[in-house]
């Protein structure tokens, strides 16, 4: 749905995002899931962003941008903020640690900027936007890695992140950029190299971090460790693995580039294989309420049905696997908690689009 001048002031959410049956009569000005915030700016049309609303929103996003050039995960920037409020944003600002690519931050924030210079031609958000742009390269390892967070001195956030299409979000985005494609259009010819510079040494990170078991390409773990690039565990429940989610959006990078070198040729061959041989058939979700009223989920047998992915696949063994907050490995959804277990995707689908895309990129790369 394309927000349009005459309904700026009330964004019509779903009720699923906002989590009430009153989600239509809830002003987008107020503090809403962060999520509601990157699904919005993806929707504003080009009438919007020549509004006093654009510029209010711009402010924030302005207000929340850290001395790093970055941006903090899980505001929601549309807001409005009260005197208080706008005092504590820009006590933050120096938290360095807290700038970070999860969850779609800083990509989004670089964005709406982009969009809001455009018709404001505001050098305060250009600026910002390069300051961002800066951010993306000054956190790049050297290696070609990008971090969750940086600047972190320890912990999990500092491993190279896939998880999420963290890694690759900030790579399309420099491709954008080098590309020279709109909003981004605006960016210094300086940055345009740097930018080209980054995004090849990211691609040079992909393939070197790709699994090989015995001998043989596989796919990619959600994150590696950023030093010796070998699968790593992150959160208690995100052991190292191979991982189904996150590998798909990876080979799609590599199959959008053109005149593939034959190591990239081989990367994605490699991880279709991979794919065609770990897909899950006959099999699909089935949604109930359990017997404390919650809703749930279980995995059934079915037919004619499209195949599935799990989310985790053992390093060695490519078996399925599941883990609870416990850090445990099991081998069947059931046997970890109602909160994980809703609460995380396991399985998805998306697999079928490397397959898809991979007949018509091989009949284009003979």
């Amino acid at each position: 749905m394309k927000i349009t001048f005459r309904s700026v002031l009330f964004v019509l959410l779903s009720t699923f995002v906002l989590g009430g049956a009153n989600a239509q009569e809830v002003s987008y000005k107020e503090k809403q899931p962060y999520k509601s915030w990157t699904r919005i700016v993806q929707s504003f049309d080009d009438n919007f962003y020549h509004t006093k609303e654009a510029t209010r929103i711009a402010e924030n996003v302005l207000l929340y941008q850290q001395t790093t050039g970055g941006w903090p995960k899980n505001i929601y920037m549309a807001a409005e903020l009260n005197k208080q409020e706008r005092k504590e944003v820009l006590a933050a600002k120096d938290k360095v640690n807290e700038s970070t690519i999860d969850n779609n931050a800083t990509i989004t924030e670089i964005y709406y900027l982009a969009r809001v210079y455009q018709t404001t031609k505001d050098e305060r958000y250009k600026k910002a936007v390069i300051d961002g742009i800066q951010y993306l390269l000054n956190a790049q390892y050297g290696n070609g890695g990008w971090p969750q967070f940086w600047p972190r001195p320890k912990g999990y956030y500092t491993e190279i992140t896939y998880n999420d299409n963290a890694m690759i979000n900030v790579m399309e985005l420099l491709r954008e950029i080098y590309e020279k494609k709109a909003p981004y259009d605006f960016i210094p010819n300086e940055y345009l190299g740097k930018a080209r510079a980054a995004f090849d040494k990211g691609v040079e990170c992909i393939l070197k971090t790709q699994y090989k078991r015995n001998g043989k390409l596989t796919v990619w773990c959600a994150q590696h460790d950023h030093v010796t690039l070998e699968p790593i565990k992150a959160r208690a429940y995100e052991l190292p693995s191979l991982s189904g989610q996150e590998s798909d959006n990876i080979v799609l990078l590599l199959m959008s580039l053109p005149n593939p070198s034959s190591e990239i040729i081989n990367a994605v061959e490699g991880a279709v294989e991979w794919f065609k041989a770990s897909k899950i058939e006959g099999i699909k979700k089935e949604f109930f309420t359990n017997d404390e009223g919650k809703r749930d989920y279980r995995i059934v047998e079915c037919t004619d049905c499209p195949p599935l992915w799990a989310r985790f696949y053992d390093l060695e063994t490519n078996r399925p696997f599941f883990s609870d907050r416990d850090g445990v490995k099991v081998y069947a959804l059931d046997q970890i908690g109602h909160e994980r277990r809703n609460g995380y995707s396991w399985y998805n689908s998306d697999g079928m689009k490397v397959l898809k895309m991979h007949e018509k990129w091989r009949k284009e790369n003979n």
